[in-house]
């Protein structure tokens, strides 16, 4: 029996991903390193460390960086991409998502967020829909996604087991990480990326509460 719904934040919710690259862009650029919008695909759904591992290894300097000295760029990135986030407002929530979560409510379904960034509450904030989530759940877990860390830890929060969850990702990570925690998983997107979802759809204006609850149960 389905009780909860457990969201990914960027691409499903808002789109900051474009926020993302120009903040890793410039870092990225500063300590003399070149990425381009392909590479930033792998770094979706990534927490902040790892993409910045990810980076230093593209580069080929991982190894000349202490783990202070990385904690430390991690830092800087974040300070431009919290300024950019300024720019964030309710209009920027993703087509069909607030209905969803209206009727899911309505409904009697558990909402919970499961998100890498470490702004997710702040960026909730900016789109007004911090009260229509009963849980958050942020990058404060041991392995980012694929692992299953952050879709275990919004179950929990949420008081359910796991199967009693379905997870909405855009990202080929995500969705390893919810069939990982034990959950069904819907994914929003290309359908070359996102193959290993139970549901696929292309976009949020295609994700209906009613449909994807008649769909898993």
């Amino acid at each position: 029996m389905i009780r909860a719904i457990i969201f990914d934040l960027d691409g499903v919710i808002t789109e900051t991903a474009e926020y993302h690259y120009q903040a890793w862009k410039q870092l990225a650029g500063e300590i003399g390193i070149a990425i381009d919008r392909q590479f930033n695909e792998c770094l979706k759904g990534v927490s902040r460390m790892d993409s910045l591992e990810l980076i230093l290894q593209h580069g080929g300097v991982a190894e000349q960086y202490s783990d202070e000295e990385k904690a430390a760029l991690a830092e800087r990135k974040n300070r431009q991409y919290v300024a950019l986030l300024q720019n964030l407002t309710p209009n920027q929530v993703l087509p069909g998502i607030r209905d969803f979560l209206r009727d899911a409510r309505a409904d009697g379904m558990k909402l919970g967020l499961a998100s890498a960034s470490k702004n997710a509450r702040t960026i909730m904030d900016a789109l007004d829909l911090t009260q229509s989530i009963d849980f958050i759940a942020d990058a404060a877990v041991a392995r980012s996604k694929p692992a299953p860390d952050i879709f275990l830890l919004a179950a929990e929060g949420l008081g359910l087991s796991p199967e009693n969850c379905i997870g909405i990702e855009d990202a080929a990570a995500g969705i390893k990480a919810i069939h990982a925690a034990g959950m069904k998983a819907v994914g929003i997107g290309d359908a070359a990326t996102l193959r290993e979802a139970d549901l696929l759809l292309n976009d949020t204006e295609k994700l209906n509460y009613n449909a994807v609850k008649n769909y898993f149960c």
